[in-house]
Formats: C-alpha cells, structure tokens, sequence
C-alpha cells in the first residue's frame, strides 16, 4: 500500500428537497384543503477516524465526495425522504484544515471519533405548513436549501510518544527495532528510511508508549535537500524528541558538526519544537574506546550548550537501551500525571501542539513555493501541484 499523509478534497452537502404544492382531490369531499408535503434534509458530510487505516492513498486520486440530496415532498402530507448522510474514513491523527480559510476545523485523535465537516442543507415547507384560517388554498412552498460545500486539505501525522531525529544512518532504525517489534529495513551500507515506522515499546506488563522513526534529515533539509524537512511534522504530536547522534560515522564526518547541523534544521523547522523536551542518544558507542568516546560526548555538548539528559547505547546490541525505556516511560508517566492534576497544563500541551503544528505547516508550504518558483518554465501546473506526493510501497503500522 502506498504511503500518503496529506492530502486535498473538495466535500459537497446534499441539497434539501423541495417542498410540494398539493390540494386533495377526492370524490364527494368538496375543497379538500392544501396537502403537500415537505422535503427531505440533504445528507451532511462526515470525517471518522478508523485505527485499521494509516494512510490518505484513498484521497490521493479520488478528491470530490458528495453526500445524497434529500428528496421533494409529496401530495397527501408525505414528506420526502432524507439523504443519506457521507461518512469518509480517516487515519488516527488526522487534522482538517479548510483551505479556503486556513481555519483547523477538528483533529481526529481517537478511534471512531467524528467530524462534521459539511451540514446538510434544510428541506422545503409544502403548502401545508402555510394554510391558517384567513388563507384556506395557499400556494406557497419553499425550496431547499444548499448544502454546504468546502475545500479541505487533510494531513496525517503519527500518533507516537517518542520521535527520533538525526542523521541519516544514525541508528534510528536500529534502536526502533531493539526495543519493539517493529521491523524497518536495517542494513551494512548507507541509506534513509523513507516513511515513518512506529514501534511500541513494553517496558513492563501493562506499560509501554509508541516510538516514532522518521527519515532521516540532513543539512540543507529546510531548503529541499534530501527528503527535506516534509516528514518533521509527525514530531509535533510527540512528548518527548531523541536526538540521535553517530558517534563513529563511516564516513568520518565530524559527529559534532552533524549535532549542531540537526540543531540547526529543527530551529528553523519550528521554534516551538525546538524547545520541547529533547535527550541526547550517542549512538554506536561500542565502535570507540572509553577515552575516545568522553572526548566526542565532552564536544557535542559543548558544541550544542547541552543541559540536558545525555545517554550512551549501542543499538545493534541493545546495550543501553533497557535503561533509556525505562526513563522514557517515567518521563511519560509523570507527564500524564502532572497533566491530570493540573487541567491547565493538559491545555497548555495542546496549544503547543497546534503551535507546532502550523510552524511546521507554514514551513512545508515555503519549501512548496520556493521549490515551484526554481521549477517554473520547466514544468506544467499539474507537475507543481504533485510534486511532494511521493508514490513509496511501505504503509505506517503500529507493531507490538
């Protein structure tokens, strides 16, 4: 199944039925009176979330959904029947944006959570709502009215705990792997993840939180350099951020450098997740002596002005990582915690989410443009509009 996390549909409200315009007509019963009915309620368009769906390849070709229009009255008091309401599937973790105005209409967070995002138009009245004791033959009706119609643009992101970031070849993959069932392709030569891979993690019965691997971001990733900084959006769901460093890169590039240049991209990203909760993870650790390793550990957190936790693991080994999980999940805890005690700060979380959220937004669109701006002369229209949507066989799966 292709992988897909965003994209734009128009949805159209069906239209109220008319009202009907009928007087009875029997044998023997003289000026029998108005009679007709009123219309049906058009059907109203609906988004729900579905945790058996983790990808928007549904919405990638098929983009204009209409729900059933109510149907006109009938004579004899019959009211027509009412349109069928459209109900679209959605991934866990979806948000919806009107495109016309920018406005987040909803986010679909939990499983069979739902959304109206177009109403139904109202039916018509039929004469016989307006006969009264001075108007005994009316002739008046009413029409139906319009359903609503909009244009959205849907973006997907990850619904996890923990978000790794680094390098390329930074042993997210690997960590991913030692710690939870998911299996992402790891092998001895160079190469990125190219979408998301969810793990969950079980430290102890009943206790575990969700791991996100994205790809890998390189610098120059803000400004369209390797996969670019599209799939940074899935962190801004994310409590805590693992800052993955290789300590021993097969190129011998400078491990300090590669900190400072992630730094550097996630700053520009988004501020707001920049100053989220984020641990320093030296990776392959087990490639350097104990003097050797004090030495790169001691600059990168010089290089970075770091104050905050620091751990040291060999992913391929698993060494290191039992403890690392154990300081997540009591991280996490205590955040869940604090969150229900205090409603202010559950709140405060949700707005630095949407914060998060519309930096990286704002940021994906620039790169947008400035990507069609360099394009222009070379490409149709059509070609700029479809630029980003990478076509890749791997779907996003919760894997325990």
């Amino acid at each position: 199944m292709k992988f897909v996390d965003e994209a734009s549909i128009t949805v159209e409200a069906g239209r109220g039925g008319n009202g009907c315009l009928s007087f009875r007509r029997e044998k023997f019963i003289a000026k029998g009176g108005p009679d007709g009915g009123d219309g049906g309620d058009g059907g109203s368009v609906f988004l729900e979330a579905d945790i058996n769906l983790n990808t928007m390849v549904d919405y990638r070709f098929t983009r204009r959904f209409r729900a059933e229009s109510g149907k006109s009255g009938a004579s004899k008091q019959c009211t027509g029947a009412s349109g069928d309401d459209l109900i679209l599937k959605m991934p866990v973790g979806t948000t919806v944006i009107d495109e016309d105005t920018r406005e987040i209409l909803g986010d679909l967070t939990e499983d069979g959570q739902r959304l109206m995002v177009a109403r139904g138009g109202f039916h018509g009245l039929g004469n016989t709502r307006f006969k009264s004791s001075t108007n005994r033959t009316p002739r008046q009706t009413t029409k139906g009215t319009e359903g609503e119609k909009r244009n959205l643009k849907l973006e997907m992101k990850v619904l996890a705990d923990v978000g790794l970031l680094g390098m390329p070849n930074a042993g997210k993959s690997t960590l991913i792997r030692a710690v939870s069932a998911a299996r992402p392709k790891v092998a001895n030569y160079p190469f990125t993840t190219l979408v998301p891979n969810l793990g969950v993690v079980s430290v102890q019965k009943y206790r575990s939180f969700v791991m996100a691997d994205v790809p890998g971001v390189i610098e120059g990733a803000s400004g369209g350099a390797g996969l670019g900084i599209r799939f940074l959006r899935h962190l801004t769901r994310t409590r805590l951020v693992l800052h993955m460093i290789d300590v021993a890169p097969f190129d011998l590039s400078d491990p300090v450098e590669a900190a400072a240049a992630i730094a550097n991209e996630i700053e520009y990203f988004s501020p707001t997740l920049a100053q989220r909760d984020r641990w320093l993870v030296l990776n392959k650790t087990d490639l350097l002596d104990g003097p050797a390793l004090q030495e790169v550990r001691a600059n990168i957190i010089e290089a970075l002005d770091w104050e905050g936790p620091v751990y040291e693991i060999a992913a391929i080994s698993a060494e290191g990582t039992q403890r690392l999980c154990e300081d997540i999940m009591v991280y996490l805890d205590e955040c869940r915690e604090a969150e229900l005690e205090n409603p202010e700060l559950a709140e405060q979380e949700h707005q630095q989410q949407l914060a998060m959220q519309q930096e990286a937004r704002e940021q994906i669109e620039n790169l947008r443009r400035m990507k069609r701006a360099e394009a222009r002369g070379e490409m149709d229209e059509d070609d700029f509009d479809d630029w980003d949507d990478d076509d890749y066989d791997v779907e996003v799966e919760y894997v325990r």
